[in-house]
This record gives structure tokens, C-alpha cells and sequence, in this order.
């Protein structure tokens, strides 16, 4: 075969080959095939995935369910997901450190604001100036701050050291109230003391907090003893020294303080694990003489006859208890707006003391009064979970006190505002006037901060919260990371 006969016939070959190539990777959809000639082949890899036509489905990834787009569903629903939120940030162990420092700030700032409110006509009446019961209070209100960081910052040794003086102190200041000349009466009740000038001073308002402070040493020292199992060990010097209290109060004719005095330490018995028959025969044996202490008061029968009165009834007995449910009645849902009382101009007596909740609940309406009971609610609950939560008996027995008081007398108070129980007398903690009343009651919201502080997690938490602690502990992490040079 002559040369350029084979070399004609290895070109055809050649193409007929390229050509088979060509129609093998060719797609169908493809109507016309590869051209062949230079280039073809370095073009195949290009070509061999169809620019147009549905394309295969994507794979899904481990652990997704298939879906549109392969994207995972939630796992519930949005209310769970905030609850769950809710529910670790309030097992934090700052939270009842928080809950009392700002439900105590707040219950006090909103107290004088509206003693200020509720005063100004009372002051006026008595030819004083508009804030002359605001300034008193306010200066009360500074004394009593410092009362409380110095309260949270005294060591717990202190504060049991304390103990016995206050109530020795509480006991000598409550028999002078009786000594003529030096005793004074107001609205009838023989419980102050004058300190000259327009300040007076109600020992019976210190004696709850040294009760507290003495009776939780007390407890603790002989529970560390393990002498609580017996009851005589359990009642004695305790209740003996609490009807002594109860006593020389009753001497004065206070019963409202009698009754918040009586709760402490049904309080403190109750902590204690006192059984059941035990704290019973205490129980009836506290109220029967409470009630023979109403039977023979014709002022206390009255009062206790005002329970759910819609009238003033004849000689204008139950005026106060009516007049406090015509202020919560003419309130509405936001009130009728701050200093816009129409009961403080003389129909309702004591607005800015016994009945402060009631022209809070017509100036600031439902919402201000249920503010009001929440924040209470907050400050009561932080302190059972302080008192709860700690190994040490005498801050269990100290925070449960310190709760009870605040909490019973804030019950008592609002209970007699909204007419479902007896008027008794007692100002709303940390929020009616009374410098008396406000100054312990301050120490005593020191003292749960100070246990709340005590709590080791909440310690240490509140050590990394520090700048100092938080730069060292930064730095340290710096240095011991590797930095990769040689």
C-alpha cells in the first residue's frame, strides 16, 4: 500500500474514533454531536455535565431530618425556650442578693414619694410646711441606708454580739415609756419617748429586731448543742422573754405591734421544728389572750366590728375603714394621677401612716398597688430562699425572722386597708411614715443582704464581679497561653 494511502487511512481511523468518543459522552439532550477535530478531547470534562435539566436532589447531612433546604426544625416552642431563660437566670445565686437590695431600695424611694403625696394637707392642717412629714422621713430614710451597708458589711460574729445589748437596751427604753414624764401618748397608746424637738422615738419598733437577733443566737447556740429536741429547752428563756416584751407593750396599749411581736416568734418556734402539739398550745394559749385583750376594750370591739364595712356606721365608727375603701374604690386601674387624692383633704384620717396603701391605690390605681405587693412578694420569697439555702442555723433562724416580720406586717397593714381584717395600727414596712418604725427595719433588710452575701456561690460570684479580680484573672489566662514563638 503506498504511503500516502495508509496515512489517509489512519486519519479516517482517527476520526471515526473520536467520533464514537463523541457520540458516547454526548448527553442525550444534545441534539447535534461533538465536532471532532484539535481540541475535542480537552473540551470532554467541560461538556460532560448538562448546563441545563433538573438536577439530582441534594443529600442531607447527618442528624437533619430531610426538609426544604436541609435546615434542622426548632425544638420547641419560643415560650419554653424563654422559660427555660427565666428558670437559670432565676437559680443564679445572686438572685435573692438582687431581689432584696432592689425590692427594699424600691418599696423605700416609692414610700417617700408617696408620703410626700399624702402628707402635704396633714402638714398643712397643722400650720407646718407642705414637706415637713417628707423631710423628717427622708432624713430617716438616710439614717437608716447607712444602717443598712453597715448591716451588710458586719461580720456575722457581730451581729450575734449584738444580740444581747440591743435587747437589753430594747427592754430598759420600753420600761422608761412608762415613767411619767419622760413617756409620751400618741392616738392613745403610751409607746414613745420624746427626744426633743420634733422627734420622738418608739422603742417597741426595736424590740422586734432584738427579739430576732437574740432569740436566732439563742436557737443556734443550743441547736449547735443539740438541746432542741426538748421542748422545755425549746420554750425556755424564749417565750418567757418574748410575753416579757409582749407585756411591757401591752403596758402602752400597742396591740398591732403586739400582734407582729407575737408572729416572730411563732416564726422562730416554727424554724426551730417546734412539734405540732407544742407549737399549737403556744398558738391558742397567744390567742386566747387576745381575745379577752379585744373583749375588754370597747375601742378594739369597735374596730374589730368594721371588717368588711360599707358604711360609717353609728357615730361614725368605722369611718377610717370606709373612707380607705372609697380611696381604693375611686382609684380605677391608674389612678387619678400623683397628688390628685381627694380622700387626703380630711376625710381620711392618717393617709400618710396606717392608710398610705389606700391613697396610693387612688393616686396611683391598680397598677401602683399591685406594684406595691410585688415588690413585697419579691422581698419575701428572697428571704425563705436565704433562709432556706444556708447550713448556718443562726442566719436561718435570723432570715426567717427578719421575713416574717417584714411579711406578716405588710399583711396586717394592707389586710386592714382593704377591709379583711382589723384595723391595727401597724405602718407598711419601709414604706408609710415613721422614723421609729423605718430605721430597724432597714438594719433588718441589711442583715438578709449581709446572709445573701454570706452564700458561697453568691461570694464567689460577687469576687469575679470585682474589676481588680476580673483584670487578674484575665491577665493570668494570657500568660499561661501559648504565644508560639521560640
Amino acid at each position: 500500500m503506498p504511503a500516502d494511502e495508509s496515512s489517509a487511512a489512519r486519519g479516517a481511523g482517527r476520526t471515526r474514533a473520536t467520533a464514537a468518543i463523541s457520540r458516547a459522552l454526548t448527553p442525550p439532550l444534545l441534539a447535534a454531536p461533538l465536532p471532532a477535530g484539535p481540541g475535542t478531547l480537552a473540551g470532554l470534562a467541560l461538556r460532560s455535565r448538562p448546563a441545563t435539566g433538573p438536577r439530582r436532589p441534594p443529600v442531607p447531612r447527618a442528624g437533619r431530618a430531610p426538609g426544604a433546604g436541609g435546615r434542622q426544625p426548632r425544638r420547641g416552642p419560643g415560650v419554653r425556650r424563654t422559660y427555660e431563660r427565666l428558670r437559670r437566670a432565676w437559680d443564679r445565686p445572686l438572685t435573692a442578693y438582687y431581689l432584696i437590695l432592689g425590692s427594699s431600695l424600691l418599696i423605700t424611694v416609692l414610700g417617700l414619694v408617696m408620703v410626700y403625696s399624702a402628707s402635704m394637707i396633714k402638714a398643712l392642717e397643722l400650720a407646718r410646711p407642705g414637706t415637713y412629714f417628707f423631710r423628717k422621713q427622708f432624713i430617716a430614710a438616710v439614717i437608716g441606708a447607712a444602717l443598712m451597708l453597715l448591716a451588710t458589711r458586719m461580720p456575722l460574729k457581730l451581729h450575734r454580739a449584738l444580740a444581747y445589748p440591743l435587747l437589753m437596751g430594747t427592754v430598759f427604753l420600753m420600761v422608761l415609756v412608762q415613767v411619767p414624764g419622760i413617756g409620751m401618748s400618741v392616738n392613745g397608746n403610751q409607746n414613745w419617748i420624746y427626744l426633743g424637738g420634733p422627734f420622738q422615738l418608739q422603742p417597741s419598733e426595736f424590740g422586734k429586731l432584738a427579739l430576732i437577733l437574740w432569740g436566732a443566737d439563742l436557737l443556734a447556740r443550743k441547736q449547735d448543742k443539740r438541746l432542741l429536741a426538748q421542748w422545755k429547752h425549746m420554750l425556755v428563756p424564749l417565750v418567757p422573754v418574748a410575753f416579757m416584751l409582749l407585756g411591757l407593750i401591752m403596758l402602752g396599749g400597742d396591740m398591732g405591734t403586739a400582734i407582729i411581736l407575737t408572729a416572730i416568734l411563732f416564726g422562730l418556734l416554727w424554724l426551730a421544728g417546734a412539734p405540732t402539739r407544742l407549737f399549737a398550745g403556744v398558738l391558742a394559749s397567744a390567742a386566747l389572750i387576745g381575745f379577752l385583750l379585744i373583749k375588754t376594750s370597747p375601742n378594739r370591739m369597735s374596730r374589730l366590728g368594721c371588717i368588711g364595712a360599707s358604711e360609717p356606721g353609728p357615730g361614725d365608727s368605722c369611718w377610717q375603714a370606709v373612707h380607705g375603701i372609697y380611696a381604693l374604690a375611686s382609684g380605677g386601674w391608674f389612678g387619678s394621677g400623683l397628688g390628685a387624692s381627694v380622700e387626703k383633704w380630711g376625710q381620711l384620717p392618717e393617709p400618710h401612716t396606717d392608710f398610705i396603701f389606700a391613697i396610693t391605690g387612688e393616686e396611683l390605681g391598680l397598677a401602683g398597688t399591685l406594684s406595691v405587693l410585688a415588690l413585697f412578694a419579691a422581698l419575701g420569697y428572697a428571704g425563705i430562699r436565704v433562709a432556706g439555702r444556708t447550713e448556718d442555723p443562726f442566719v436561718r433562724y435570723a432570715a426567717g425572722g427578719v421575713t416574717t416580720w417584714i411579711t406578716a406586717q405588710a399583711v396586717i397593714n394592707i389586710g386592714a386597708v382593704l377591709g379583711l381584717l382589723p384595723i391595727a395600727g401597724v405602718p407598711l414596712p419601709l414604706f408609710s411614715y415613721g422614723g421609729s418604725a423605718l430605721l430597724p427595719t432597714m438594719f433588718a433588710v441589711g442583715l438578709l443582704i449581709a446572709f445573701a452575701r454570706e452564700d458561697p456561690a453568691a461570694r464567689a460570684a460577687l469576687a469575679m464581679r470585682r474589676p481588680g479580680v476580673r483584670w487578674k484573672t484575665m491577665r493570668r489566662r494570657v500568660m499561661k497561653r501559648p504565644s508560639g514563638e521560640r
